[in-house]
């Protein structure tokens, strides 16, 4: 099924929005004294300003030692709990830290080699999973950590999306653990990426261990989740052209043309919005969300219906799309060459306009060449919805 491409008018960019204070911000001093932590403006003016708000501070500051909170802050400077720290400093009633009864962060160790934690696994109830941080992964990377005992307190790299799917794999119908001939017995949080609030890349190594020879198998992972990638097909006067985008990929050191693409926040994401939105970005392309075709659901369900385009050290998985449309050649020559992307994400793209017959040649790219290979045979068995 077919439809006409429109191309979208370039605007410039934005600022995100901002939500200015309605009032004077407080300013937050903290400092350590006597092993307490206190500040100069633990709440709002109805206390800290007021007589029985000195006297308070003045208690506050002979409050009897707590050596633990006093190793917590040598070790780890406020930069892991100020956010939530503020949030209690400037409320209308003051927070006693000496009143506080539960314990502050239950582990926080300066040498990120003793950063340890247990799982359990289904296929492996009786031998639990050791997971370790590696020499230069801090506490916050490893565990997320909060000044108060919280809903905020949570794991990074063990409770993200990336490492749960990971070990989802690992124990899915065809996954290593499966069939019990070959057991977890560590793993070691190596590296962690990123983006914004979220993990984008992770880095860890597994000893996996084959039960019937004693022997380690390969168990370094680079883990960066789903993707998407779309081979758009365009229809002028007769002739067929793909659209590819020109990125610098320093892994390999050079500048490639490839499929557009996009990464995927976790494996419960908009699969067709991800691909429709990454095409807009990266080409300027509106595409109609009900015309684009699922290339990898025509593989055989055992497969996951997805790409694995470098299994042997990374997880990433890809769901390949087809669109097909219909441009004017002015349209052509207005896409070729043009320079796109999120320029302030340091997206330097160049779009590039190549003859269908020619695309093989022209791109060492394994999303484009698998591409190619899915829609001809999709073709070839009559499994492409009719053009209309």
């Amino acid at each position: 099924m077919e439809s006409t491409v429109n191309l979208l008018k370039p605007s410039l960019p934005t600022e995100p929005n901002s939500n200015p204070s309605t009032g004077p911000t407080k300013s937050l001093e903290l400092t350590l004294h006597k092993s307490v932590l206190s500040t100069s403006e633990v709440a709002g003016p109805n206390w800290h300003g007021s007589e029985r708000g000195r006297r308070r501070s003045k208690s506050n500051r002979r409050a009897q030692k707590h050596p633990a909170l006093e190793m917590a802050l040598l070790r780890h400077p406020s930069r892991c709990w100020l956010r939530d720290w503020r949030k209690y400093a400037l409320s209308s009633s003051p927070i006693l830290l000496q009143n506080h009864r539960r314990t502050f962060c239950p582990k926080m160790s300066s040498d990120s080699s003793s950063l340890t934690y247990s799982i359990t696994l289904p296929n492996q109830l009786a031998d639990p999973v050791t997971v370790d941080a590696a020499p230069g992964i801090s506490a916050s990377e490893f565990r997320r950590v909060s000044l108060f005992y919280c809903a905020w307190c949570g794991r990074k790299a063990i409770d993200s999306s990336l490492f749960k799917q990971w070990l989802k794999n690992m124990q899915s119908e065809a996954g290593v653990l499966s069939n019990g001939a070959m057991s977890l017995e560590r793993v070691l949080i190596q590296g962690v990426d990123m983006f914004g609030n979220r993990i984008g890349f992770l880095k860890f190594k597994a000893d996996i261990l084959d039960k019937e020879t004693g022997k380690k198998v390969p168990g370094i992972v680079f883990a960066r989740g789903p993707a998407v990638a779309v081979l758009i097909l365009l229809d002028s006067e007769g002739e067929i052209y793909t659209v590819l985008t020109e990125q610098v990929r320093v892994p390999v050191g050079k500048r490639i043309l490839e499929l557009p693409a996009g990464m995927l926040e976790n494996d419960r994401g908009d699969f067709i919005g991800t691909a429709a939105r990454e095409v807009e970005e990266e080409t300027g392309i509106h595409l109609n969300l009900q015309d684009m075709v699922d290339l990898t659901a025509f593989l055989d369900p055992s497969t996951g219906c997805r790409l694995f385009p470098s299994p042997g050290g990374c997880d990433e998985e890809i769901s390949l799309f087809l669109y097909k449309g219909s441009v004017s050649k002015e349209t052509i020559t207005q896409l070729q060459g043009k320079k796109t992307g999120l320029r302030e994400r340091g997206e330097l793209i160049k779009v590039h306009v190549v003859p269908y017959e020619k695309l093989w040649r022209v791109t060492a790219d394994a999303k484009t060449l698998s591409a190619i290979a899915l829609y001809e045979m999709a073709k070839k068995e009559g499994l492409l919805p009719p053009a209309g």
